[in-house]
């Protein structure tokens, strides 16, 4: 693991961003690093845009990336990965989700949805939603991006998993184990 790491989380309200913090923040914990989290979300419970800074690395004394300070953005939609890019620092990178939630402007016909976001992104896009259902439940994409984010990054697979293990319901495990490891493969 490097010695600093500045992580945007980016995506819709619902998509378990927030679960992915903190699964990030109890691996940094677990290798000995400090970290910071802070979460700015808006209408996020209905299905507004949320975003998480997640800093890793010895001595972290603030929580917020500044414009242009990501080393990475983790999106979970492919539009918010659009929204959020001017985050990313030079050199950065994108790992986004190519799923489509459409915003509300979109849904009320006021606005369409963005067309051929993939090349205004620097990065890479998985498609965590099939994953998801391949695994047994479109709400483990969230986990599909965790395994990717894992295998970008080389952080140690076990260890990232044990870490997602012990943020998540029992019953959901295995589940959400094959979705990592199906990001894993994917990324």
């Amino acid at each position: 693991m490097n010695a600093k790491y500045d992580i945007l989380i980016v995506g819709v309200g619902g998509q378990g961003t927030l679960l992915a913090s903190r699964v990030l923040g109890k691996y940094a914990l677990d290798m000995g690093f400090d970290v910071k989290l802070s979460e700015v979300h808006g209408m996020a419970q209905r299905g507004g845009s949320v975003m998480t800074y997640v800093r890793i690395g010895k001595n972290i004394a603030s929580p917020i990336i500044d414009e242009g300070g990501a080393d990475l953005i983790l999106s979970f939609e492919k539009l918010e990965a659009l929204r959020y890019r001017h985050y990313l620092k030079e050199g950065g990178h994108i790992l986004y989700s190519t799923q489509e939630i459409m915003p509300m402007p979109v849904v009320t016909g006021a606005a369409e949805y963005p067309k051929g976001i993939e090349k205004e992104l620097p990065g890479t896009g998985v498609d965590a939603l099939a994953l998801a259902i391949e695994a047994g439940n479109s709400k483990s994409a969230n986990s599909v991006m965790l395994g990717a984010l894992c295998k970008k990054l080389g952080f140690d697979r076990e260890k990232f998993e044990a870490a997602l293990i012990s943020c998540i319901p029992q019953k959901t495990i295995d589940m959400n184990k094959k979705a990592f490891a199906l990001g894993y493969a994917a990324a």
